[in-house]
């Protein structure tokens, strides 16, 4: 039997260390909204909380949101920290002066003047949950939940995929995306809107509901055939507004996604999104 010296225990724990830092890097580098020019410093976080059935999540200035639902009856919350300044050790002041508020809403919260930064979440619920997810800078993405959803943000997208429930969402600069899974929407229906940003709704085949989506300027396509624009001499005419407004297999909740400035695609979720 061979046996560990204290040496070779050190370089394992040590190994561990260097392996859990790179991957909440390689998590962390996908929410960079800092300036490349100054320094900067970025942190990590895991944390767990009791579930209440609702969830509030606050992104404040800069910073995006994922929530996964899962089978669990805790909420894991993971937050990459990233700040920049002038100096390393001002950006590294900054992010260890950080603090994540957990008690009603969760946010981060920091008291410098000079507080350049983005802190984004991503967290596991269990799949029935509530959510309420505010953002400015950074995009909101909800996969495998069912509840309750006011979701807003300003500069970012909204991408959701087997959901369900009474769900809204809001967006000024950014797309939309949503696929949808089964036969039809359990739930009070689905509402959302984006100013700038197109739309991409993935469909099955089978699924039943009543559907609306459009455009004021942009392009429409659609693969069902009672979600197809009048159409004049054979041809698909260009037209302000182009708004459709139909049942699909017999009809169901209502799935609405409509934009201003963007096009909108709906498509069978046979078919591959282009």
């Amino acid at each position: 039997m061979r046996f560990l010296t204290g040496k070779t225990v050190v370089v394992l724990a040590a190994t561990l260390i260097l392996s859990a830092t790179a991957l909440a890097g390689d998590w962390c580098k996908e929410y960079n909204y800092g300036n490349k020019k100054k320094a900067s410093s970025v942190d990590a976080r895991q944390f767990t909380l009791s579930s209440t059935g609702r969830l509030e999540v606050d992104g404040r200035t800069n910073g995006g949101i994922k929530v996964q639902g899962a089978d669990r009856s805790d909420v894991l919350v993971e937050a990459c920290v990233r700040a920049w300044a002038d100096t390393q050790a001002e950006a590294d002041n900054l992010v260890q002066t950080t603090r994540i508020e957990t008690a009603g809403v969760i946010r981060a919260v920091n008291d410098s003047e000079k507080y350049n930064s983005s802190v984004s979440f991503r967290i596991s619920v269990p799949r029935n949950t509530d959510l309420m997810l505010n953002a400015k800078n950074g995009g909101l993405s909800v996969d495998g939940v069912n509840g309750s959803m006011d979701l807003k943000t300003v500069n970012g997208g909204i991408k959701l995929s087997n959901v369900a429930g009474d769900v809204k969402g809001r967006t000024t600069n950014g797309g939309i995306k949503v696929g949808l899974n089964g036969i039809a929407w359990t739930g009070g229906g689905l509402d959302l809107e984006t100013v700038n940003g197109g739309v991409k709704i993935g469909i099955p085949a089978n699924f039943a509901a009543n559907v609306e989506a459009g455009t004021v300027n942009g392009s429409f396509k659609s693969d069902f055939p009672e979600l197809q624009l009048p159409k004049k001499e054979g041809k698909t005419y260009y037209r302000q507004n182009k708004r459709v407004s139909g049942a699909i297999n017999g009809g169901g909740a209502l799935i609405r996604a409509v934009t201003t400035n963007g096009s909108v695609k709906i498509y069978s979720a046979t078919a591959r999104a282009q």
